[in-house]
């Protein structure tokens, strides 16, 4: 089992500043990072110059200043030495002459390092040139501060004992100068970014301010913490608003309020073990030329955020975008990238026609959608899509009348081939009895459409277009050189979750409106392969979700367990937050052993999948992401999910 779930809890905190009045500061400080600590948090990012008060302006040339500075950081060490949390405070610190703006990382009663700052503005509201030296000119590499030598320098990384945590500051115009600091930071290794901030407020400032945090998060693969000084620093020119951001690679985890007249504080679960992971998978995540090297300072983080302490939540449905505007947005994307492969291929392939093979299920539906579009790319008549609709002994009436109906509407040829015939031929063939139900019952269904398929293909000049979709070949549910094969995948790269969204999408945007009533029935219609006879009544009695498991849970275990590499246990403790209330544990137990025996042993059907065009962040494409040996085994894993 794996010994922790790799979480850490963070923080950023505003408190209210008494300007020059750095006794008062730093009880308000020590206030904060106990609140923060009864909170759960290990790691406290503060504003800049915090001690102090940013807007001190020439008071903070003055030595008395400084001094005072240093007497309340030792009164904040003093009153926080049994907090557990690493802190970063922001004050003043002279060294031989030259006055640096610091960051001073301190817990239990030590100063751990001091960063100075980088790059000192000198410009409009920023006259920081005028007071500070930028920590590049430092050549010190410790400094005496509150009777002990501590590491100073820009070139400082701060590693937790075990090495599983590692964290690097900057301060404010260090995050907005073309090469940061941090990009540095992130290559030596550091997940997390602290940045102390002092940004004032603009019309409009607060919404760059947050994408350029976010974005820089997403750049670095990375955790980044902001703190600013709020609206307690002096007003004489310009406001400041307390803006508190924690973001992690792309995405904004949570935001403070801003402009309160009291001290904030908000905090947010980083997920190490995904950044990890993330920058593995990112194989241009590394130095090209020089590297910069850094100093390791250690420090008392652990990355070891229990079930219950562990805030965080996650998206059951990673595929699938939770705002509508978005969902839109995603599913247009999707069905232009797969109508531009398919015209791509068609066009390569001298096809005269598109054959596909229509059974009135979500995944043909798709398909057929996506060839008919594509015809309008071409400038060619719908009728150059031939559909072929081959009944067995499992289809039911409202399948084949969708399917038919469909065409009918969408104006494509029309081809039914009722399979039953042959099949029996075929079972009598190979001795097969009339009573068997087995998989090779079912097979002989499935190659018996392939085949059809890819004759009738030749006799048109045509292109097979495969409907197989991204968690069907996660699972292996296809059948091999049945409806696993094609001349082209359109649907390779869509997970079933997604599926639907995409045909409803095409529906009520891209077709006519004559077929958005099949659509949307088919869209209603239970997943079933219709290899097994139907019920007495008629009805579908072959559901794939009974027998393979809820496709939501599979597709969540598939984005997560390919996306990042996650274990049985991460994997297993993620999906009973997501799906808190739908499933119970040992349901999502015995779903994510099926999933993980059927991933490893299915391998074969994806070594060689025809061609598919990629649409997001998760492909099974044995020529690009992913490359397995179809004899690897899952012992390993399987080992692990028994034991949960």
């Amino acid at each position: 089992m794996e010994d922790t779930l790799g979480f850490i809890k963070v923080g950023c905190g505003c408190p209210v500043v008494s300007l020059a009045d750095c006794r008062k500061n730093a009880e308000r400080i020590a206030e904060l990072m106990r609140h923060a600590a009864d909170d759960g948090v290990s790691l406290l990012a503060l504003p800049e110059l915090s001690l102090v008060g940013y807007t001190s302006a020439d008071l903070l040339m003055q030595p008395f200043v400084h001094r005072e500075s240093e007497h309340a950081l030792d009164n904040l060490l003093s009153m926080t030495n049994t907090v557990p949390v690493v802190a970063v405070v922001g004050l003043p610190i002279p060294v031989r002459g030259k006055l640096y703006n610091c960051a001073a990382v301190i817990s239990q009663g030590e100063v751990l390092g001091v960063v100075p700052k980088t790059y000192i503005p000198n410009y409009s509201e920023f006259y920081e040139a005028r007071w500070f030296t930028s920590g590049d000119y430092a050549d010190e590499k410790t400094i005496m501060l509150c009777g002990h030598e501590v590491p100073f320098g820009t070139d400082l990384l701060f590693t937790s004992e075990n090495g599983k945590i590692r964290f690097g500051v900057e301060i404010c115009e260090d995050l907005w100068v073309p090469k940061s600091p941090s990009a540095d930071l992130a290559l030596a290794g550091a997940q997390i970014i602290i940045n102390l901030s002092a940004t004032d407020e603009m019309v409009g400032k607060d919404s760059y301010r947050c994408d350029l945090v976010r974005m820089q998060s997403a750049k670095l693969v990375s955790a980044y913490l902001y703190a600013s000084t709020g609206v307690s620093e002096s007003t004489t020119d310009l406001v400041f608003g307390g803006a508190t951001y924690i973001a992690e690679n792309g995405a904004m985890l949570s935001k403070g309020e801003r402009f309160l007249s009291k001290s904030s504080y908000i905090s947010a679960d980083i997920d190490l073990r995904k950044l990890d992971a993330m920058r593995v998978h990112t194989n241009t995540f590394a130095v090209v030329g020089e590297r910069k090297q850094y100093r390791s300072v250690s420090v008392p983080l652990r990355d070891d955020l229990d079930e219950d302490s562990i805030t965080r939540t996650f998206d059951p449905h990673p595929f699938i975008p939770s705002e509508q505007s978005a969902m839109h947005e995603r599913c247009q994307e999707i069905f232009s990238i797969q109508t531009n492969a398919l015209a791509r291929r068609l066009v390569a392939s001298y096809s005269k026609n598109a054959v596909i093979g229509v059974s009135g299920g979500l995944d043909s539906t798709l398909a057929l959608l996506v060839a008919v579009k594509t015809m309008d790319l071409l400038g060619r008549p719908h009728s150059d899509v031939i559909g072929i609709t081959m009944p067995g002994f499992g289809t039911t009436s409202r399948t084949h009348d969708n399917a038919i109906g469909l065409m009918r509407a969408l104006g494509v040829t029309i081809k039914e081939i009722d399979i039953t015939k042959a099949c029996i031929q075929h079972m009598a063939d190979i001795e097969l009895p009339d009573t068997d139900r087995s998989t090779t019952y079912e097979n002989v269904q499935a190659r018996e459409r392939t085949q059809i398929l890819m004759d009738y293909s030749n006799k048109v000049g045509g292109l097979v277009v495969g409907t197989g979709d991204l968690s069907e070949l996660a699972l292996g549910w296809c059948t091999y050189n049945g409806d696993h094969m094609s001349m082209y995948g359109v649907n390779a790269g869509v997970p079933k979750t997604l599926v639907r969204y995409v045909v409803r999408y095409a529906a009520e945007n891209e077709m006519q409106r004559e077929a958005k009533p099949f659509l949307l029935d088919i869209i209603d219609t239970p997943i079933s392969p219709e290899l097994l006879p139907a019920d007495k009544d008629g009805k579908i009695a072959q559901k794939t979700e009974d027998f393979v498991g809820p496709y939501e849970l599979h597709d969540f275990f598939l984005y997560n367990f390919l996306r990042f590499g996650f274990g049985p246990q991460r994997l297993y403790f993620m999906a009973s937050r997501a799906f808190d209330g739908k499933y119970q544990q040992p349901v999502i137990k015995k779903w994510l052993i099926t999933f993980l025996k059927r991933f490893f042993s299915q391998q074969f059907k994806r070594s060689v999948m025809p061609d598919g065009p990629k649409v997001g962040t998760v492909s099974l494409s044995p020529r690009g992401d992913w490359r397995m040996p179809s004899d690897a085994t899952a012992a390993m894993w399987l080992s692990e999910a028994e034991e949960l």
